[in-house]
């Protein structure tokens, strides 16, 4: 075999066996070091208007790299490593034998329907724990879903939707969407808007389209495939086939509801309602074998006789760095080796080093020291950075109660962290919590008479988030009181003010 180019002084590309996808490519490698196959991933990169390649775009990479990393679940394809050659990024991941659910649907003349509820039931697994670390999919589709021999389900490109599109904030002001249009969720397609209520969506179209081997929102054009998902009605299954039992069908449709907030929960909820339906799982010619002594069964089939107990594991507390002794010289060697972690990107060992010194600090120098208020606050943000949501809301709101009684509630830095709270909840998607949030955030703004471009932004993005939430009667008010004020403010051709006018026209083109 003709040697192929080796990347990061150590991965050796199969030269024949590139294949092109909708965000890069993939390659077949070995690793020489470990003397194992491997995948690469390239990820395709859009240059800066000047020519430069986007760096901001590589410091999203590697942060999501690092988070899909973390996530240990059997059906997440363990990431090796990750890294640039030349402009391009790369991810080092696990090589999966299997097969994409493209191959299922398009050569299985009907998918038995236990095994669609097994394959949704492994995804909800997985979405669970990533959902848990704050990690939405934004991509999921049966091309992102490989169903192994041995009847396993591995969920690939977990983190690589996330890098490629921008924060939350900026994501529509460019108008960047990622993601399939086929199986994208009403908000995303409408606001760039994600939460685990987006992935669950995806999944219910793929749910779906296992079941009847055809997409029910596919169209001539990817718009016109959005627009299916915004107004269109999904259809019940068992309208197109029978033997599906009733209460998966109703389990579909709730799954597609339009509105996030109308969707399951989360994803163990859906997992629960889909077991009953994983019963007779035949093997699949071509796909899944029906080799009884497969090493995987036979791991899961003694997993599987664990009872479930109520009694709660012992919660071990991490360690934390001795109150004695502990002096403002140690508060900047913390701050240090945190910084030194951050310009590395490794936000989780950063927030482990500051959590620990924000304790400590605060038992010996008082919660109200300057110095302990500074740790706090370096380390909501590195909480914030990591993408670790759910333990950032409650450092962010603390910060700012604590501030506005020490100063004032019109004090640059406690307006800052209400703002962040709210995007944290945003991002986990709690939507109606971080607009009712960020609504009073804007009257509170209104009142002290704050920079007229963070007010401009503040209303943006409330109008983005009545968007994303489904209810574009809101939105829409929103929008128009706004588009005057950005024209007055940035001129017509502001891209915001661009972006804001194509919502309104879609908005105006729904009705």
């Amino acid at each position: 075999m003709a040697r192929g180019k080796i990347i990061g002084g150590r991965y050796e590309l199969d030269p024949n066996s590139r294949r092109i996808g909708g965000m890069g490519e993939v390659w077949f490698g070995y690793d020489k070091r470990l003397d194992r196959p491997i995948a690469i991933k390239f990820i395709r990169v859009d240059r800066l208007a000047d020519g430069r390649p986007d760096d901001e775009l590589t410091k999203r990479f590697v942060r999501e790299s690092r988070i899909t990393a973390r996530l240990e679940h059997p059906g997440v394809p363990a990431v090796y490593d990750c890294g640039t050659d030349g402009d391009d990024l790369y991810l080092v991941l696990q090589l999966i034998k299997g097969n994409p659910l493209t191959d299922v649907i398009g050569e299985v003349e009907e998918v038995p329907v236990g095994w669609a509820a097994a394959v949704a039931a492994q995804t909800c697994s997985v979405l669970a724990v990533a959902h848990a670390n704050s990690l939405v999919h934004r991509d999921l589709k049966p091309g992102n879903l490989m169903l192994c021999p041995d009847g396993t389900v591995k969920v690939l490109d977990f983190g690589v939707a996330a890098a490629l599109s921008l924060s939350a904030t900026k994501l529509t002001a460019t108008g960047v969407v990622m993601g399939t249009a086929e199986y994208m969720a009403p908000e995303q397609t409408m606001s760039g808007t994600t939460s685990p209520q987006t992935d669950l969506y995806s999944l219910g179209v793929v749910l779906h389209e296992l079941l009847t081997g055809k997409n029910q929102f596919a169209a001539e054009t990817p718009l016109a495939a959005m627009r299916n998902h915004v107004d269109k009605p999904p259809r019940p299954v068992r309208e197109l086939r029978a033997d599906v039992p009733e209460g998966l069908e109703r389990l579909i449709l709730w799954l597609l509801a339009k509105r996030p907030e109308e969707r399951p929960s989360d994803a163990a909820l859906v997992y629960e309602r889909l077991l009953p339906f994983c019963r007779d799982l035949p093997a699949l010619p071509g796909f899944v074998d029906g080799d009884g002594a497969d090493p995987v069964r036979m791991y899961a089939a003694v997993v599987g006789q664990v009872a479930a107990t109520n009694a709660k594991a012992p919660v071990v507390e991490p360690s934390r760095p001795s109150s004695r002794g502990f002096r403002r010289d140690d508060i900047e060697r913390v701050r240090k080796d945190a910084g030194a972690l951050k310009a590395e990107s490794r936000f989780r060992q950063a927030a482990e080093i500051l959590a620990g010194a924000v304790e400590a600090a605060a038992r010996s120098l008082g919660p109200a020291d300057d110095k302990a208020l500074e740790l706090r606050i370096e380390l909501a943000d590195v909480l914030f950075l990591g993408g670790d949501y759910r333990r950032a809301a409650p450092e962010f709101q603390r910060l700012a109660a604590d501030l506005a009684e020490r100063r004032s509630e019109d004090d640059h830095l406690v307006l800052r962290f209400r703002l962040m709270e709210a995007n944290c909840h945003a991002a986990l998607g709690d939507t109606a919590l971080a607009l009712t949030q960020l609504r009073r955030l804007l009257e509170d703004e209104e009142r002290f008479g704050v920079d007229e471009d963070r007010i401009l932004e503040l209303r943006r993005r409330i109008g983005l988030l009545e968007l994303g939430a489904g209810d574009r009667t809101q939105a829409g008010r929103t929008l128009r009181d706004l588009l005057p004020d950005l024209e007055r403010r940035y001129g017509p051709r502001h891209p915001n003010v661009s972006k804001v006018r194509e919502l309104l026209d879609d908005l105006a083109g729904a009705r």
